[in-house]
């Protein structure tokens, strides 16, 4: 069965193909609401789904958002996610997602996607790297050249439109914490360290340690994810000679949560044996056992606040947004 056209429904309605177009195509020259009316109950009947591309002409809008994400399975992510949709409803957008895994190729390949789509905005949720990919910058400057806009997530201040994490700041405040509470012996799960986050929170957690007085006894190098966290600890733990009372600060949730895991695998039993931290307070912490310390960050908001930057071109820059402590039974609570 043969799609019904626009012109299907202007002949059908007694009208001009360009108002029919006007009226079903969200054009600001809009006819009289009578005529619209007609042209509306037409479409109706004969079932006219409107053309997307069509409407973005008329509109010189698509009506999407484009996020970029590293992991949508990843609760850090998912929460952004759904702030970023709450507040895109309220401009009446929609958006598309692309989860890439920290794959520049993966990154590349879904912002050129949605500069073909023409979305009125990319957001960047994953973190950005130490050395960028000189292929994604110019895909990224050729959609702003064209008048999209991009945000990123934890960016740092002055590197474009971005909301600012407190990544370095939150980590030293969990190592001032945990240093008043009597603890003095520290190892680090950094995460890759050509990640912006990982080496900021890496750089906070040295940074209060050294002022304290104090070095960390391992930093081990992994995968930003569980997996990465689960190698890390049992290595660090071989690395520590099993030494009891040493806690581990790893530099995000899902990988404190691999740590704990891979920790009891060898047999270590959290608190008892070793402290375990976190950073992001992802909402599924609730449903592990021992509770997790960690950095609380309001990821939801995040999501928002980067869509207001995308959307509202009056919207203004926020500053970092901090995070805050909550110290839990992982590390001896």
């Amino acid at each position: 069965m043969a799609a019904v056209t626009l012109s299907g429904v202007a002949r059908h309605a007694g009208v001009s193909l360009a108002t029919a177009s006007r009226v079903l195509n969200g054009s600001s020259r809009r006819p009289a609401e009578d005529i619209a009316e007609r042209v509306r109950a037409a479409a109706l009947e004969l079932g006219y789904v409107p053309n997307a591309q069509a409407q973005a002409l008329a509109r010189s809008s698509t009506g999407l958002v484009g996020l970029v994400v590293h992991d949508i399975s990843d609760p850090y992510f998912s929460s952004i996610a759904r702030g970023v949709q709450h507040a895109a409803r309220n401009y009446r957008r929609q958006v598309l997602l692309a989860s890439t895994d920290p794959s520049e190729s993966a990154e590349h390949d879904a912002v050129s996607a949605f500069a073909s789509h023409r979305t009125d905005a990319i957001i960047l949720a994953g973190s950005r790297r130490a050395k960028p990919d000189p292929d994604l910058e110019q895909e990224l400057a050729r959609y702003q050249q064209n008048g999209g806009r991009v945000v990123t997530i934890g960016g740092s201040p002055g590197s474009g439109l971005t909301v600012p994490v407190g990544n370095a700041d939150g980590a030293a405040a969990l190592v001032t914490r945990l240093v008043s509470l009597g603890i003095r012996r520290f190892a680090i799960l950094a995460g890759p360290p050509e990640l912006n986050t990982a080496r900021d929170r890496v750089n906070g957690f040295t940074s209060a340690l050294e002022t304290a007085g104090l070095e960390p006894t391992a930093v081990v190098v992994s995968a930003f994810n569980r997996e990465g966290g689960f190698d890390a600890a049992q290595r660090c733990w071989e690395e520590l000679q099993g030494e009891h009372g040493v806690c581990l600060l790893a530099v995000n949730d899902v990988m404190a949560i691999g740590a704990i895991a891979g920790l009891r695998a060898l047999g270590v039993s959290v608190p008892a044996d070793a402290l375990v931290t976190g950073f992001d307070d992802i909402p599924t912490l609730r449903d592990y056992f021992p509770s997790l310390t960690t950095v609380h960050l309001p990821l939801e908001q995040l999501g928002e606040e980067a869509a207001n930057l995308a959307l509202n071109p009056d919207q203004a820059q926020p500053d970092p947004i901090p995070g805050e402590v909550i110290i839990r039974e992982s590390a001896g609570a």
